[in-house]
């Protein structure tokens, strides 16, 4: 127990085996456990991989484009993609504070414009070097079908982007 400024009386110590409260959202909800935020952005992020797929196989195998290029163009359109879904569903606690103001209580697009390039610079970063990377390596030298080249691209690169959105692009 320790004693409270104001009025003296004790308090318990949350040191003493009360938990502290959990986190709350702008608008009162709790924040969803990093468990829960991770289950998110992999069913984002597969969403995202269908559009990097269909990206990728209609600049290489219809528009018959560079295998390089069309998996910086491709890996770009689901960096897009995950972003809009990101701030809508898997970081939304984060960021509707932001986007509404709360004594206007209208929309503003300045938070989200510095979040996307931040998303870009950092997680657009990772996936578009990482997947020309191991794309060369798969891909260039080693012959691999690229689908499947991209797929284990995609894997590699996911947990630093969780670890870069969630510490830093969509900070609590």
């Amino acid at each position: 127990m320790n004693p409270c400024a104001p009025c003296g009386k004790s308090v318990p110590d949350a040191r003493q085996g009360i938990p502290p409260a959990p986190q709350a959202s702008a608008f009162g909800k709790e924040a969803p456990s990093t468990l829960l935020r991770w289950l998110k952005f992999n069913f984002v992020g597969g969403i995202g991989i269908g559009v990097q797929f269909a990206a990728l196989f209609l600049l290489k195998s219809v528009l018959h484009f560079d295998y390089l290029f069309a998996t910086a163009f491709a890996v770009e359109a689901a960096v897009v993609h995950n972003f809009v879904w990101h701030e809508q569903f898997t970081w939304s606690d984060r960021t509707t504070r932001d986007r509404v103001t709360r004594e206007e209580m209208h929309p503003s697009l300045r938070p989200s414009l510095a979040r996307f390039a931040r998303f870009n610079l950092t997680t657009g970063a990772v996936s578009i070097l990482g997947n020309l990377a191991l794309m060369r390596v798969m891909v260039g030298q080693g012959h691999m079908n690229y689908l499947v080249a991209n797929t284990i691209a995609i894997t590699l690169c996911s947990i630093a982007n969780f670890l870069v959105s969630d510490g830093w692009v969509f900070e609590g």
